[in-house]
């Protein structure tokens, strides 16, 4: 039985804001035939399914699970945007700060995933990005969080067993990522100095990165 099929179909429905009976209703199904599909009971057939995806306005593979584009769009390098979110948070002390930390995480990271595609170590690349996809994954996980009426339904793994599996698949690509550096394989020696030079505007955000984090772990002895 498909995992994600129940998960979805709860979520369209309260996005929608309809009660069970008022979707098994514009579904054209009893109410109990419905409850038992969002709660993994039964399998549905293809009619219904087709239905389910016309109603929502979304794809088959996405009630499926097979995407997480509504339309079925499958995501690759071409079909991603460019960065170009600006928010604005004057006048709020704390936005501002976010901003700020928003531009340091963002300027580092182009600094790192350039230094990677230049290492030519395909070990160590996929290690930090697997890290790093994970650390994104749990930071929206701890934001989505913080609105009660925010519907848990948009994941597959709880929130109590993603904190516990987040931290410990990011310590098993620390692992790997540290086993696949000892490769040596890069050819050029990375210095303060060469970062400045080849990231003249990002160098001073990784940097800050660096600085501060340090002295956070320094508070932890």
């Amino acid at each position: 039985m498909n995992k994600d099929f129940p998960r979805v179909m709860k979520m369209l429905r309260h996005e929608r804001g309809l009660r069970q009976k008022e979707a098994a209703d514009q579904l054209g199904v009893a109410q109990a035939l419905l409850s038992h599909y969002e709660n993994g009971k039964r399998e549905c057939g293809l009619d219904f399914l087709v239905s389910a995806a016309n109603f929502y306005g979304v794809s088959v593979d996405f009630i499926l699970g097979r995407t997480n584009s509504r339309n079925g769009t499958v995501v690759s390098e071409e079909t991603l945007p460019e960065s170009t979110v600006s928010e604005s948070y004057s006048g709020d002390p704390a936005g501002a700060g976010t901003l700020l930390r928003k531009k340091l995480i963002t300027n580092s990271l182009e600094v790192i995933f350039s230094l990677l595609m230049k290492a030519k170590n395909t070990k160590l690349a996929k290690a930090v990005s697997s890290y790093l996809m994970t650390a994104v994954y749990r930071a929206y996980r701890m934001v989505f969080s913080s609105g009660r009426e925010n519907d848990e339904n948009c994941f597959a793994v709880s929130a109590d067993e993603a904190a516990d599996k987040c931290l410990a698949k990011m310590s098993l690509d620390d692992v790997k990522a540290r086993s696949a550096a000892k490769d040596g394989s890069a050819d050029e020696k990375i210095t303060n100095l060469r970062i400045e030079q080849e990231f003249p505007r990002q160098s001073a955000a990784l940097f800050s990165v660096v600085t501060n984090v340090e002295k956070d772990l320094q508070k932890l002895d």
